[in-house]
């Protein structure tokens, strides 16, 4: 895939050692805190960069798992946490995305439009069908989150044909707790989401009805999935557009 330069940014896959130090200096800022964050996981990956080409500022990096179907699910990051055992008859190429991560510094919505603009090169250049990983919310506890938990529940579950099952020791059933209200305020609700997660569900995608308490990463993430053929045709044209 070819860079792909947007404004400020370009993104580019990792062509070199160096390439992958940075992006893990990043993902050490950001989820160990400057401790060491690479896993068995990374040599399977391909690791996408999105910097500033003048002064080679790393601004967002994550990484690819390329699956050649449902039955490649068990090797993702995410079935570690989950029991993916209902998306293994999923027909076409996947594509888990993890370990998505912005400077702390930069606060420039570009940085996320020209990330989604390489995804969706790729996706296109690979005939992906799906895409998934873990949207992580900071932190472990949950009351912070409740409106964004209630209108996942209300408005975002996974169809049931898909549904991820609870494997991980300690979730956040939010789906069926009375903690989560009844009327979610919408606008705290989005506060509270990842930045990710919003796009994700822009797009038609759709969320496990359970979060998992990450105290390794100090993160409650919940499994996240899009089918590319159901995201809304002006989406898509916006998406391509940028992609180029």
């Amino acid at each position: 895939m070819p860079d792909l330069r947007r404004g400020r940014y370009a993104a580019r896959f990792a062509a070199t050692a160096a390439d992958r130090e940075r992006s893990l200096a990043l993902r050490a800022r950001c989820f160990r805190e400057g401790g060491d964050d690479r896993d068995a996981f990374d040599d399977a990956c391909r690791h996408m960069l999105v910097e500033e080409p003048e002064t080679k500022r790393l601004a967002c990096t994550f990484r690819l798992l390329p699956l050649c179907g449902g039955g490649e699910i068990g090797r993702s990051y995410s079935a570690q946490h989950y029991d993916l055992a209902a998306l293994e008859g999923f027909a076409g190429p996947m594509v888990e995305m993890g370990r998505f991560c912005i400077d702390p510094d930069l606060h420039d919505a570009d940085i996320l439009r020209v990330a989604w603009g390489a995804m969706t090169r790729y996706v296109d250049e690979t005939g992906t069908k799906m895409l998934f990983g873990c949207s992580s919310f900071a932190g472990t506890e949950t009351a912070r989150y409740l409106d964004a938990f209630a209108m996942l529940r209300d408005r975002h579950l996974a169809p049931s044909r898909w549904l991820p099952r609870v494997k991980a020791r300690d979730v956040f059933r939010f789906a069926r707790t009375r903690a989560a209200p009844p009327d979610p305020d919408a606008r705290r609700a989005l506060r509270g989401m990842p930045p990710l997660l919003r796009t994700y569900l822009a797009m038609g995608g759709w969320v496990s009805d359970h979060a998992v308490v990450d105290r390794d990463l100090d993160t409650l993430h919940v499994f996240t999935g899009l089918e590319i053929a159901a995201i809304p045709p002006a989406r898509a044209r916006a998406l391509r557009a940028v992609a180029g």
